[in-house]
């Protein structure tokens, strides 16, 4: 693989320990996936935060990182484990808080904004189209790719900030054009809601694998739908992008280059739905997996308001969007409820099977995938108003 001077520099250790084993987990990395050089990238977006993910290797590896090393672009930071102001209000372990805690410093010394949210695109981490940036956390990247039109493979936490250390990334995947195009046409019809562009995301992410899916008959989608498609789809099945005809940007491009083609009904739609009810009583109902948008936020404390939360209700946004929501009052609204807004976690990453949590409910597909097949819990897969009045009967 061909490296420039500085690239070089970096690789024998010219440039500090960081930089020498960042460019050698890139160096391997290309020439895994055969790629010629690497590519400068605008931003970076590291996953991995969470204690329980990271571990005391994990960690101690991040600090050797982290002794001389620093990202030389904008870079933001996954979900961690727990709200890091209000981890008292779900009852986080002491010892696991002070670990926490500690895997959020070494990535601060590093100059990574601690955004701590799995939706980088709402807090300042806005690539433009056609940018090779290196992102990870799956929702993230299947929505840069998409609906923004930037260029990311599905980077790993480490790969990603390898990427921010030295500025680059390995070129190969969906960094060049013809491995964006589609290798499936889906038919379908208007889906209602989010929570149907969600079970749509099911289907489909389980029929494609790790293809490309080009979605012919969405008249229209508004971005927290897509956002939930695309978080189906690369939790449930791999996928790393997706087209919609008329809506996202590379779709004209992509026109009648799929090869095979299939056809989703609303039958297929129903039988998700079905497949996700359970009569178990939730312990916990959570909202916001990818992290809610402000207009989220806004509709569930419409949806509350007047009304008395009688089970634990979370709902998860990053803590830029939860400042907005308190500047307009919403935080307020859902508060007197009895909802109960954290910021910098999700249920997928934070302990809650060690809070007594068994049984959750949720309109998230991503969120029932990885609670029943990461955390092994039952699950209700609902609409937002399903899980609303599910929460205050």
């Amino acid at each position: 693989m061909y490296l420039s001077k500085e690239e070089e520099r970096m690789l024998i250790g010219e440039l500090g320990y960081a930089a020498q084993k960042a460019m050698e987990i890139l160096v391997a990395l290309g020439k895994i996936y055969d790629a010629e050089r690497l590519v400068p990238i605008t931003s970076a977006h590291v996953s991995g935060v969470s204690y329980a993910n990271v571990g005391e290797d994990g960690l101690g590896f991040l600090e050797e990182l982290a002794s001389d090393g620093k990202v030389l672009v904008k870079t933001t930071l996954n979900p961690a484990g727990m709200d890091l102001e209000r981890w008292s209000t779900m009852n986080i372990d002491k010892e696991f808080v002070e670990n926490q805690l500690r895997v959020i410093d070494v990535y601060s010394r590093m100059g990574i904004e601690i955004t701590c949210t799995c939706t980088p695109y709402f807090v300042g981490n806005e690539p433009r189209m056609g940018d090779h940036i290196a992102w990870g956390e799956s929702s993230a990247v299947v929505y840069a790719n998409s609906v923004i039109g930037a260029r990311t493979n599905r980077e790993s936490g480490i790969s990603a900030l390898a990427a921010a250390i030295t500025g680059r990334t390995p070129l190969y995947g969906l960094h060049f054009e013809e491995n964006r195009r589609p290798t499936v046409e889906v038919r379908v019809q208007q889906p209602k809601g989010d929570f149907e562009f969600a079970c749509l995301g099911i289907i489909v992410g389980r029929i494609v694998g790790d293809g490309i899916p080009l979605f012919k008959g969405i008249l229209h989608a508004e971005p927290d739908e897509l956002k939930a498609l695309g978080a189906a789809l690369a939790s449930v099945g791999g996928v790393p992008m997706f087209h919609v005809e008329g809506i996202t940007p590379e779709a004209e491009r992509s026109a009648d280059k799929a090869v095979e083609k299939l056809t989703i009904t609303e039958s297929d739609i129903m039988n998700v739905k079905e497949e996700y009810a359970t009569e178990a009583n939730p312990d916990l109902i959570f909202l916001g997996c990818p992290h809610l948008s402000l207009t989220e936020l806004k509709g569930i404390a419409s949806a509350l308001s007047g009304k008395k939360v009688r089970k634990k209700l979370w709902l998860c946004c990053s803590r830029s969007v939860k400042l907005e929501a308190d500047r307009l009052g919403v935080t307020q609204v859902i508060e007197v409820a009895g909802g109960t807004i954290l910021c910098d976690t999700c249920p997928i990453v934070a302990p809650v099977k060690d809070l007594g949590v068994t049984v959750v409910a949720t309109n998230s597909a991503k969120g029932a995938w990885y609670s029943r097949n990461l955390n092994n819990l039952c699950v209700r897969l609902m609409s937002t108003e399903e899980c609303i009045r599910e929460a205050t009967i």
